[in-house]
């Protein structure tokens, strides 16, 4: 296996528990269900800085794993599937959008993180509607799953733009 090969597994690795500690350890109450973690802000740093492959595979067993530990295993399958899809769009489409001849990496966040939040409030009201059966009621949890969306996506891009400041992400991706 290749050094580089070897560094993204590594990394994955890292950001997979980095997905299931911010998820499990930071929570913010929140007066629309429960409270509000920073496991999409992980999921998207994954995507954003390890791409498709390895960031989806980081997004994906991380979050499960939180489910799995936190006692809602009946969740884990579908979160995995979630969270492996938010990672690889916003990926594919930050990397399209960082292609451009002038890139900008807020507009490039912003509308990655938009999708993949997308992804997150569909897939788990589909889940919960037709997997566990809730129906309609699953359509309370919506609301929260937006604010959490909202409020992952304002902390991935604020601690990518600290990291990308102090020349963290070049040392992480060379």
């Amino acid at each position: 296996m290749s050094d580089t090969k070897i560094r993204k597994l590594v990394l994955a690795a890292l950001f997979a528990a980095l997905c299931t500690i911010m998820t499990l350890v930071i929570q913010v109450p929140s007066p629309m269900q429960g409270y509000v973690n920073l496991g999409d802000c992980a999921v998207l740093l994954s995507a954003w800085v390890l791409g498709p492959l390895y960031g989806g595979a980081a997004a994906g067993v991380g979050s499960m794993l939180a489910d799995l530990l936190s006692g809602y295993a009946h969740y884990a399958p579908g979160t995995f599937a979630i969270k492996l899809a938010m990672a690889v769009v916003a990926a594919l489409l930050f990397q399209a959008l960082q292609r451009r001849r002038t890139p900008n990496v807020l507009l490039s966040q912003a509308v990655s993180g938009f999708a993949a939040e997308i992804i997150m409030v569909a897939g788990y009201f589909g889940y919960a509607c037709l997997w566990l059966g809730k129906g309609l009621a699953a359509a309370a949890s919506v609301p929260g799953n937006i604010i959490q969306g909202l409020f992952g996506l304002a902390a991935a891009a604020a601690v990518y733009a600290v990291l990308s400041r102090g020349h963290a992400l070049t040392h992480i991706t060379r």
